[in-house]
């Protein structure tokens, strides 16, 4: 059966098929109780966040707030808040997964993450072939968000952005990983649509080899990025 909520390397599409299984269940339990202002979800509680009061709307905040910030020192403060903020439910979620399904393989960890995510809103998950998600300091993961909620809050705002906007998109999946896989990670938006690249694409491994991988993807794929 073909899977729907993620895209991923061959090797990987069993594990991502039951992982795609086991989520959409969890998602079956949706209960709405708008007299008790509650959402819940087989026994979680949850809210719904209108998506461009974390992006668009959250940037135009910080410069209201703190005029004396120049352009770059306000998408530093707040990208930076937003990412910490995502990261860390992050992990938090994949914690609460990882107790539910019972598994110990970090891929198998890993594999809840993206399918929740596209349950939840943030955006579809396209993993790419020179992936190498593993529990040292050689991970790497290469991936796309389409339909990254970020990207869409700036394009639908008519808005065109000089910057990677999707802060949130690259904190929430990097603090999945890193406890999936029990190593500190971190994941950087490398293009984004939101100012006029053609995909929302990330790369994450150890913060210390971050700026390696980014340069080396340069360099390999110069039309990107002129």
């Amino acid at each position: 059966m073909p899977i729907k909520s993620v895209k991923v390397p061959a090797q990987f599409e069993e594990i991502f098929s039951n992982a795609e299984t086991y989520v959409s269940k969890y998602f079956e339990d949706l209960k709405l109780t708008p007299e008790k202002g509650q959402i819940v979800i087989d026994g979680e509680r949850y809210i719904l966040v209108r998506s461009a009061s974390l992006s668009v709307n959250f940037f135009g905040f910080l410069m209201r707030m703190y005029p004396g910030l120049d352009q770059s020192e306000a998408l530093e403060a707040s990208g930076g808040i937003l990412f910490n903020m995502a990261h860390t439910i992050g992990l938090s979620d994949a914690k609460n997964f990882h107790k539910k399904t019972n598994v110990e393989d970090p891929v198998a960890k890993l594999s809840t993450g993206p399918i929740h995510f596209a349950h939840t809103g943030w955006a579809f998950v396209d993993i790419k072939e020179d992936s190498n998600p593993s529990p040292d300091e050689d991970y790497y993961l290469l991936y796309d968000h389409p339909q990254s909620f970020e990207a869409d809050s700036w394009i639908n705002s008519g808005k065109k952005t000089s910057f990677c906007s999707c802060y949130m998109n690259a904190g929430y999946s990097s603090g999945w990983c890193e406890e999936s896989f029990g190593i500190k990670l971190i994941s950087r938006e490398i293009l984004c649509r939101a100012k006029g690249d053609p995909y929302c694409r990330f790369i994450m491994t150890p913060p210390h080899k971050i700026e390696e991988k980014i340069t080396a993807y340069k360099l390999a794929n110069p039309k990107l990025f002129k």
